[in-house]
């Protein structure tokens, strides 16, 4: 399917923002449609979630069931997955979990909980490392697991085939490119041989890989409880070099810092240092001059409230509250939450002939410049 191959023509990661303000899967891949694809389609590879959802989405209402029952009835429960869910309240209940970690301070702390059933399909599942071995088994065993074919072969075996080139070589004369299947990385060992391999991550406090070499019949899987700085792709691929080297060939974490460190650098805020004030700061006009309610279609309704003589910007499915600081004159900031949250994010108010307000962009959801919001006239 095309959005499993990434090649939609959708944004890198479109949607995220919506399940970072909350919305369910319904509306999120209703809501889709509202971002342009441009000359993108079936020729560039950026990856969503939302993407994948949509596939698992579409294979699961062919059956008549859920995604989540789906998955439960096709795989976890032939291959022995007795510890694996794609709900977030199976993985709630459990007495034995793992709590995603942060850095804060110089110390790893357990501070958000991440729960992503709205896109469950591409990152929602919860496992153990026992569970995934017998994942890996199918995987290298055609769809065999125990004797039983679980998957037919073929349809399998097409997920591992190359369908989109995903990075292409810096140096084509040297360098070798890499590949992307459905669901898989295909790139190949400096011996020939067919490497798989993905990474899942959360930045609220979750780092996995995988790595299979089918020729060899041997793959490998690391989770951790982190956010994501290059540890488990480190393990798997010291690992690969053990087995067909007899050592690590190279220092992998150093290598992997570079990639890493870019999941760092924040994609708002860049323009302006929002924690310095302006030298000749610009009063706001009266807070009445900005309240009110505004919408857009990809992000729908946002209000601005004023409560004991302060501005809120209240959003997302749940309408949180979140406290706006004055920056200068109509610019506000104030600080997100979730996935993709980094620093401060300017607010910024258009005022109109009658000296209010007739939109607002808010900085953060404009990565893919759905973040202006027209005033709706119809409401006070």
């Amino acid at each position: 399917m095309i959005c499993s191959r990434h090649r939609s023509g959708l944004p890198d990661h479109a949607g995220d923002d919506l399940e970072d303000l909350e919305f369910d899967r319904t509306t999120i891949l209703q809501r889709l449609r509202y971002l342009p694809l441009g000359d993108r389609f079936r020729s560039v590879y950026n990856y969503t979630n939302f993407g994948l959802t949509a596939a698992a989405e579409a294979t699961a209402k062919a059956t008549g069931k859920s995604w989540e029952d789906l998955a439960f009835d096709r795989l976890y429960q032939p291959l022995g997955m007795n510890r694996t869910s794609s709900r977030y309240e199976d993985f709630a209940r459990a007495e034995n979990r793992a709590l995603g970690h942060v850095p804060v301070n110089g110390k790893w702390v357990a501070k958000y909980q991440r729960k992503p059933d709205a896109e469950s399909p591409a990152g929602g599942v919860s496992s153990t490392v026992r569970d995934m071995a017998k994942w890996v088994r199918l995987q290298l065993g055609n769809g065999m697991f125990e004797g039983k074919q679980v998957i037919a072969a073929k349809p399998l075996a097409e997920t591992h085939i190359p369908h989109m080139v995903n990075d292409p070589p810096k140096n084509p004369n040297l360098d070798r490119a890499s590949f992307y299947g459905l669901g898989w990385n295909v790139s190949y060992s400096d011996r020939g041989l067919v490497q798989l391999g993905h990474s899942g991550a959360f930045n609220l406090g979750a780092g996995t890989a995988v790595y299979l070499l089918p020729a060899e019949d041997i793959g490998i899987v690391v989770l951790s409880n982190a956010r994501p700085i290059g540890v488990p792709e480190t393990i798997a691929v010291s690992f690969l070099d053990m087995v067909q080297y007899g050592k690590s060939r190279h220092d992998y974490f150093e290598l992997f810092q570079p990639a890493f460190a870019t999941l760092e650098k924040p994609n708002y805020g860049t323009l302006v240092d929002y924690t310095k004030p302006p030298a000749q700061r610009l009063p706001s006009m009266p807070l009445t001059t900005y309240t009110g309610t505004y919408r857009n279609h990809y992000f729908g309704e946002v209000e601005i409230a004023a409560r004991a003589g302060k501005l809120f910007l209240l959003q997302g499915f749940k309408k949180q509250a979140f406290p706006l600081q004055h920056y200068d004159r109509d610019m506000f900031t104030y600080q997100p939450e979730g996935e993709n949250a980094y620093g401060l994010s300017g607010v910024t108010f258009t005022i109109g002939a009658n000296g209010k307000a007739t939109a607002v962009m808010v900085e953060d959801l404009n990565i893919n410049q759905q973040g202006t919001f027209k005033r709706d006239l119809s409401k006070p």
